[in-house]
């Protein structure tokens, strides 16, 4: 059956927005007209400066500390925020973490922390988003940023790769089961971005130099954002299930592909 439904709240939630693809994303949902609610684990400075431009956009924001390692608990930040706000049209997964290990000398703990952060707390956070957006009755977006990683691995990311292919998975299911109730549900696979999580902080990444993409340089943090965004608005209300890959191109290169390469000479083919 097709519901027809009047329209979602303009109020969004975006976890680890404090700073990097996070903060971008709150920003540019801000400026598409949504108040925003913010969370971050350690920066607290970066949550305010990040609510700062959201202010400076015109719209309200409203700031919790989320530590997603403390579950289940932590996902109640998600309702807190919805109250403090008056109401959820959208929630954005973005808190995420990882580690650089071979998977036999992966620790339990080191394993269990990555899949807590990168897929036990997007679980948790978009159950509580769809059960508070399908009560309200009137739809919903929920995007989860994976990685390019949800697609393909990566030597010494097991955790890592295992927690953004589960998230995959766990989007798609759940764009079936909420399709009924308005809500879309969809993935944002960044390839290498300039954030600080890539060691990239503070960097133009028009000078960077990356040959093993094919758009040469690492993406900018704003070019997610805008895919964030445009997800988000009611024009894509027919968009569910799907993942979209920023990466320059990344995932084209096949077994070409290697942060290892370190010339344009596989251009000539």
């Amino acid at each position: 059956m097709t519901v027809r439904y009047d329209g979602y709240d303009r109020i969004a939630v975006v976890t680890g927005s404090d700073s990097g693809i996070g903060e971008a994303i709150a920003v540019a949902l801000a400026r598409s007209g949504f108040d925003v609610g913010i969370t971050y684990r350690s920066d607290d400075s970066g949550a305010k400066a990040t609510a700062e431009k959201v202010r400076a956009a015109g719209r309200r924001a409203e700031m919790r500390h989320l530590d997603l390692t403390e579950l289940p608990g932590a996902a109640d930040v998600v309702d807190e925020l919805a109250d403090a706000l008056g109401g959820l049209g959208v929630l954005v997964n973005c808190a995420g973490t990882g580690i650089a290990t071979p998977v036999i000398d992966t620790g339990y703990e080191q394993w269990r922390e990555v899949l807590a952060v990168d897929l036990d707390g997007p679980f948790l956070c978009a159950q509580r988003a769809a059960r508070r957006m399908s009560a309200a009755g009137r739809g919903g977006r929920i995007i989860n940023i994976t990685s390019v990683h949800e697609h393909a691995p990566r030597v010494g990311a097991g955790a890592y790769c295992a927690a953004k292919g589960g998230l995959g998975l766990l989007t798609k299911v759940m764009a079936q089961e909420l399709a009924s109730h308005g809500i879309t549900v969809n993935a944002v696979a960044p390839g290498e971005i300039a954030t600080p999580m890539t060691g990239n902080e503070d960097v133009d990444p028009f000078t960077v130099d990356r040959p093993g993409i094919p758009a040469g340089r690492p993406g900018d943090a704003n070019e997610v954002a805008a895919v964030v965004a445009m997800l988000a608005g009611p024009q894509s209300a027919y968009v569910t299930g799907s993942s979209w890959v920023v990466d320059g191109g990344m995932l084209l290169m096949g077994p070409q592909a290697g942060s290892h390469l370190t010339t344009d000479e596989w251009r000539e083919g």
